[in-house]
């Protein structure tokens, strides 16, 4: 049977194939250190799960809104304005299933085929699919090591051709764990509004930064640009809530309208008892982002001096997230070959660089215990040195 193009053009998640491969060997009892998770390991704050088992038990378990809760979205129009100076009605707000979902039903309402989207690399491995199923291209601009990862004006304007539509941001970002500076952001928005060209801000990793970094919400950068930008977050990363599915995004009304067609016809609404536990992580004690960001930092500090010391591999220092990209470029294998050979040979489980457009590289989560990434590093710079 013949399947859809949009199916079959699609590369398969190499972060679910790694992470798959480092389940099964442990299910075989072999100890594995994997540094191939995208999600906190810390559980979701008690609050949050008794908001949401309190509305099971009181039946709310119906359809709701597709965009979401009216009280869910007016306390995300809040947490814009208070966290980001953003303004927003409750009308411009979409409560999806997931902040990824989100990007998608973003990049749907927005690009056509003949499109062309910019994506600065190394990229979050999913964008480029999101934007080639509804149609268009992904065009990268590789950034260096030496700007931090980071894409410049200069090249976002030498990328920019007619057919561009879009550009995607990712601050703090995944898998670099680079920020950008209010400075970048309105180099990057000049060049934006010149061609009136639509900013994809996905802000998931928006509480987890380091250091007196500062993060900044593009579209607050002034009334033209918040006219371009569709900001995306959600409650994955900051709130320990991955499976619970929940994300969000705020746009122009006319955007925001659009999107809440798309999800009408496609997904309806995100779970029920999950935006409760959304209104809660909200509304409650935010203590508790604080205290796993702290336990981030100390992870982040020990892993990043580690990696830098073992020879031939270098490092950026992250500002934000929970990931290290380390160049491995000068110990002369592909980064899919690394990672299947540190995996074998040193059971330590990371994902190579090639996933997020950039070969030179792996990626290390730290958001796994303290005690495994010493085991780990251990292992890894045994590893190299053999190399």
């Amino acid at each position: 049977m013949q399947i859809a193009n949009r199916a079959s053009i699609l590369t398969p998640s190499l972060t679910l194939s790694i992470d798959s491969k480092a389940k099964a060997m442990k299910a075989e009892g072999i100890d594995i250190c994997s540094f191939g998770a995208g999600e906190p390991d810390f559980d979701t704050p008690e609050h949050i799960k008794a908001a949401a088992m309190a509305s099971l038990d009181g039946g709310f378990t119906k359809y709701t809104p597709s965009s979401g809760i009216p009280e869910l979205r007016q306390a995300i129009a809040e947490k814009f304005l208070s966290d980001n100076g953003l303004e927003y009605k409750a009308n411009q707000i979409i409560v999806s299933n997931g902040a990824k979902h989100s990007c998608y039903n973003a990049i749907l309402a927005i690009c056509e085929p003949g499109d062309e989207v910019i994506i600065p690399a190394p990229y979050w491995l999913s964008y480029p699919e999101m934007v080639r199923l509804a149609g268009a291209e992904p065009v990268f601009v590789q950034t260096s090591e030496e700007n931090n990862w980071k894409m410049t004006a200069e090249e976002f304007q030498n990328a920019m051709t007619p057919r561009t539509k879009m550009v995607i941001l990712n601050t703090p970002g995944n898998p670099t764990g680079s920020v950008y500076t209010r400075e970048e952001l309105e180099k990057l928005a000049e060049v934006a509004l010149d061609e009136e060209i639509i900013i994809l801000s996905d802000e998931i990793y928006e509480k987890l930064v380091y250091d007196d970094v500062k993060h900044v919400s593009i579209a607050s950068l002034s009334k033209e640009v918040y006219d371009l930008t569709i900001t995306v977050n959600g409650f994955s990363k900051a709130y320990s809530m991955t499976g619970w599915r929940l994300g969000y995004l705020a746009a122009p009304e006319s955007i925001a309208k659009a999107i809440d067609s798309i999800q009408s016809h496609s997904t309806s609404n995100p779970c029920s008892f999950a935006q409760q536990g959304g209104l809660a992580a909200l509304k409650g004690d935010q203590q508790p982002v604080e205290d796993m960001r702290a336990e981030f930092d100390m992870r982040r500090l020990y892993m990043f001096d580690r990696l830098t010391k073992v020879p031939g591999v270098t490092a950026v220092k992250p500002e934000g997230a929970f990931y290290i990209l380390a160049n491995i470029s000068r110990l002369s294998l592909t980064s899919q070959n690394f990672a299947d050979r540190l995996l074998s040979k040193a059971n330590v489980a990371v994902v190579p660089g090639v996933a997020f457009g950039d070969d030179r590289t792996i990626r290390f989560s730290y958001a796994t215990s303290l005690d495994i990434i010493k085991k780990g590093m251990d292992r890894f710079e045994e590893f190299c040195r053999t190399l």
